[in-house]
């Protein structure tokens, strides 16, 4: 356990992504210290501050949504906003792990939200069972400093995307299906958005998945997120991390903004 004059030395800051404010939170407290001993030698407290002080929205409470929500709360992230409209079903259960049993016929965000409080009652849980549409995206990204696609849909998951666009808000995607995932970290007006990587919605996609396919690709959903908040480690900005499950291989295929998109418009002088 770390004493209340424990001073830990500040990691160097990276390069600070456009769009993000950070204010100086308070100290941390004794059961703060002790609750993050492990990862404050690697963040210090400027960096527990920094995720103390932020609040990200998650849109989807399922496969991706449960490692990322687990490990975000666990970190101590200070403010999550989880937006799923789903109720639990059994045929869940092999990978959204934040849900069992008994949660079945719960909204995936009440479920998901009592979890994470019993996890980390410090930390403040928004639950919102609503589905993100055109009227809704812009208010759901409303005062948050980073939004993360957990979404299982393409026609939400460009909704999210132009949000985030127009707000100058980070956005890290992620998508599963099968042995395989997909992840990028999307930074307004620096990097490829999502149309510029995947202008149209993949053809010939069942809902098969390997439940552990989700857990990885939402572990790395949440490193990305931590990553953003404390600015610190490199980004998976415009490359898309690819994974296939079959052979245990992580590659990343290059982006580049799209002078033609519709989304960020890269060909304006945006």
């Amino acid at each position: 356990m770390f004493q209340d004059d424990y001073i830990v030395s500040t990691l160097p800051a990276c390069t600070e992504i456009p769009g993000m404010i950070w204010e100086k939170g308070l100290m941390l407290s004794k059961r703060e210290r002790e609750r993050y001993s492990r990862q404050l030698p690697l963040i210090g407290e400027e960096g527990q501050e920094r995720l103390h002080d932020a609040s990200v929205c998650v849109a989807g409470a399922g496969g991706l949504g449960s490692p990322v929500l687990l490990y975000l709360a666990a970190a101590g992230v200070g403010h999550l906003r989880l937006v799923d409209p789903d109720r639990v079903e059994r045929s869940n259960l092999n990978r959204q792990v934040l849900h069992a049993e008994p949660d079945i016929s719960r909204f995936k965000v009440e479920s998901a939200a009592d979890k994470l409080r019993a996890l980390n009652p410090e930390i403040t849980i928004e639950a919102l069972p609503v589905a993100v549409n055109s009227g809704n995206v812009s208010g759901l990204a409303a005062g948050m400093d980073l939004l993360l696609d957990a979404l299982d849909n393409y026609e939400a998951r460009y909704l999210l995307n132009r949000a985030a666009l127009d707000r100058g808000i980070p956005l890290v995607h992620a998508a599963v299906n099968g042995f395989f995932g997909q992840m990028t970290t999307i930074v307004p007006g620096e990097t490829a958005c999502l149309q510029c990587a995947l202008p149209h919605p993949p053809e010939g996609v069942d809902a098969s998945i390997i439940g552990v396919t989700a857990g990885i690709i939402g572990l790395l959903q949440a490193l990305e997120a931590i990553k953003i908040l404390i600015r610190e480690g490199e980004l998976a900005k415009n490359v898309l991390v690819v994974w296939d499950g079959r052979c245990g291989r992580l590659d990343q295929i290059p982006l580049v903004r799209d002078p033609a998109c519709m989304a960020c418009g890269a060909g304006d002088g945006s």
